[in-house]
Order: C-alpha cells, then sequence, then structure tokens
C-alpha cells in the first residue's frame, strides 16, 4: 500500500478571505501536527469581479504563520490550469485535496486533477463543502460531473452532501461523511463583560447574534420578522447582525424600517476581521441561523468553538450538527417557530443548561478526527 507522506491542498488560502481559506488553513496545521509535509496551492484570482457580490476577496489579517502558501491558479484562464496541473504533477505530492464548494470552480479543478493524475502517483481526494449548491446556476451539474470524474475520493462534511456525492460518484470512489471540524483558530472565548465593552454594547441587555455574510438563503429576512414579534420584544434582547452583505442591503433596509425594528438592532455589516471575531461570539447569548437552505454550516463550527447554542432550521445537515433541545434548537424553515425558540431560551432559562450540552458535543469535532477520515479515505483509494 502506498505511503502517505506529503500533502497538498488545493484551496482558497490567505490572502483571500472567508470561511473556506480558513478552515484549509486550520487543516494545513492539524496536518503538519502529523507530521505530513503540506503546501496549500491558491488562487491568484478566485471569482472574476462580476461574479463576486462583496466588496473584496482579499483579507488584511496577516499571513498564517508556519505554512506555505502558492497563490497560483487562475480560475478562468484554461492556460493557467495546464501549468499548475503539471507543476503539481511533477512536484508528486502522495496526496492532493482539493476543496470544492461551487460547481463554476468544477473545469478549473477537475482540469488540474487530471493533469495532476498523469503522474501516476498522487491520489486526489475532494474535501466537500458543497455538490449541489444553495443557489443553482447554469452548468451546475455538468462542471460538477467533470469534477467528480477527476477525483479518487471524497469526504463530505454533512450526510446531505455525502448523499448529493452519490449522484456523481462512481462506485470505485470511496466516499465518508466527516463532520466539519470546530474553527477554533479565531482565539479563545473571553468574558461577556470584556466583548461587550470591545464591541461598545451594553452590558444590560441579552444578545442574539447573526453572523456571517448576508445571502438571501441565510434567512436574515425571517430572522427580523421573528425579532420583531411582540413577544420577543418583551424580552429586552438586542440583536447583532455582523457580516458584510451579498444580496440585496436595500431589500433588507425596507424590511427592518417596514417592521420598525431598528433600535432594537446592531448592525455592523462591513466584513468582520479575523481578530474582531471572537468579540461577537463571547457577546452573544444564542446564535441564530434561520437558513432557506444548507448543507453544513462554518458558524455553527464557531458557536460550539465559543460555547454558544443555537437556533438552526431544519435543512441539510444542520440538524446533524446541533442536536435540537441540547445543544439548542432545530425549527422549521419560518419565522414563528424560529421565535418560539428564542422565547423558549431567554422565558425559561435554558443558557446554562444548553451551555453544557454545548460543551459536551463540541468534542465530536476535533481536526484529529478529520485526519483521521483523510488516512481512512487515502487507504481505500490506495488498495484499489
Amino acid at each position: 500500500m502506498q505511503k502517505l507522506e506529503s500533502i497538498y491542498i488545493l484551496s482558497p488560502a490567505h490572502p483571500l478571505r472567508g470561511g473556506i481559506a480558513s478552515s484549509t488553513e486550520r487543516l494545513a496545521m492539524a496536518l503538519q501536527t502529523q507530521g505530513y509535509q503540506v503546501k496549500i496551492f491558491s488562487f491568484s484570482l478566485q471569482y472574476p469581479g462580476f461574479l463576486f457580490p462583496g466588496k473584496t476577496q482579499y483579507t488584511s489579517d496577516p499571513a498564517p504563520a508556519g505554512l506555505e502558501i502558492h497563490s497560483v491558479v487562475n480560475s478562468v484562464n484554461p492556460l493557467n490550469w495546464w501549468k499548475v496541473g503539471r507543476q503539481i504533477a511533477r512536484q508528486r505530492p502522495d496526496l492532493l485535496i482539493v476543496r470544492y464548494w461551487l460547481p463554476f470552480m468544477g473545469p478549473c479543478l477537475g482540469t488540474i486533477l487530471r493533469l495532476v493524475r498523469t503522474n501516476g502517483h498522487t491520489r486526489t481526494l475532494a474535501l466537500a463543502d458543497n455538490i449541489i449548491p444553495h443557489e443553482k446556476r447554469f452548468g451546475d451539474k455538468p462542471f460538477t460531473q467533470y469534477f467528480c470524474g477527476a477525483v479518487d475520493g471524497f469526504i463530505a462534511m454533512s450526510q446531505s452532501v455525502l448523499d448529493d456525492i452519490s449522484q456523481f460518484a462512481k462506485r470505485k470512489q470511496p466516499a465518508i461523511y466527516v463532520p466539519h471540524p470546530l474553527y477554533d483558530n479565531y482565539g479563545e472565548p473571553l468574558p461577556r463583560q470584556e466583548a461587550l465593552q470591545h464591541l461598545g454594547l451594553s452590558q444590560e441587555p441579552r444578545y442574539l447574534l447573526f453572523f456571517g455574510f448576508i445571502r438571501d438563503y441565510k434567512g436574515l429576512d425571517l430572522l427580523l420578522e421573528a425579532f420583531a414579534e411582540a413577544r420577543v420584544q418583551s424580552l429586552n434582547l438586542k440583536l447583532i447582525v455582523a457580516g458584510e452583505y451579498y444580496g440585496n442591503e436595500e431589500a433588507y433596509a425596507q424590511q427592518i424600517a417596514r417592521l420598525g425594528i431598528e433600535d432594537s438592532l446592531i448592525l455592523r455589516t462591513d466584513f468582520i476581521p479575523h481578530e474582531e471575531v471572537k468579540y461577537y461570539f463571547s457577546a452573544a447569548d444564542l446564535v441564530v441561523q434561520p437558513y432557506k437552505s444548507a448543507t453544513q454550516s462554518g458558524i455553527s463550527q464557531l458557536a460550539y468553538h465559543f460555547e454558544k447554542p443555537m437556533v438552526v432550521t431544519r435543512v441539510g445537515g444542520l440538524p446533524e450538527i446541533v442536536p435540537h433541545g441540547q445543544a439548542g434548537y432545530v425549527v422549521d424553515v419560518a419565522s414563528a417557530p424560529i421565535a418560539d425558540a428564542i422565547v423558549d431560551f431567554f422565558e425559561n432559562e435554558q443558557s446554562t443548561r444548553m451551555i453544557e450540552q454545548v460543551r459536551l458535543g463540541k468534542q465530536r469535532f476535533s481536526w484529529s478526527n478529520m485526519v483521521e477520515g483523510i488516512k481512512q479515505v487515502f487507504e481505500k483509494m490506495s488498495s484499489t
């Protein structure tokens, strides 16, 4: 059986920003800790400007220490794909892990993988955030089919993604489910008072947190409707919305005005820098993810790390991650059940009990578990 020593990762990474980049860097650190030689091949151009809904694709945070990152992949230039594929093929890593989250990347990533595999040595593993995207576009299925045809094995980070993989994978391609590990690279939890003081927020109210890029499928509109209900408004709560708009900002502004809840909102709708994340989660009493569709969510893994109970909707892999009535609430995709969960949490003083369940539950989401999953799939690929 082939020995596993060198692992390359094809994925967004610093100076690109976002959850996939951050978790890829954390994965590289976990692999290095276990003695593997690791390089990351990231993007010099990830998205053309007209396809990117935010203000910038880049972070001002410093580069993570101790990682070798090469920003060389151009997602829209086939000549570049050939160059990068041949470069990795010549270096002959034992394993190439590629993050897959968007079918738009299928032609680029699938071509690079096919070129890498011409060396007859490197195995290819897809670490799949999504297979079928939340926001469907022309070409989703053929692009994903092309990508999957270049992969030797898969790891899905939710059962729903594993089910989606079965539509595209061939029988010989091993595929397993390993839960998304914790985002534990944003610092340790802070005392609530310290976090609120840093954010310039009052100590008296209790706080809900909606965190991350604001896209239509994430259901902020449902949370705003729930938050405006009289029984929620009577609880002396504030809702923190922390993250950059990737959707129709004006539509949310009109909804907030219509509901008359401006004074109860804390809107921090710029990109939240890496070093600021710990303050928002440490300040929150309850994290709400009112998604209309989902596979898994890195926000859940942040909440687990910072030991915060959650409200999630019954979509995709979210119910797998948040046991209902223990680490939080799993509710239907509608404003009324979201409001029901918020009211129960605060009126019935569920915080202490649920925080303890979050602490117990977070043990499932270790990075060593992900590394073991990678080794398991590599062994299966090498034996075929």
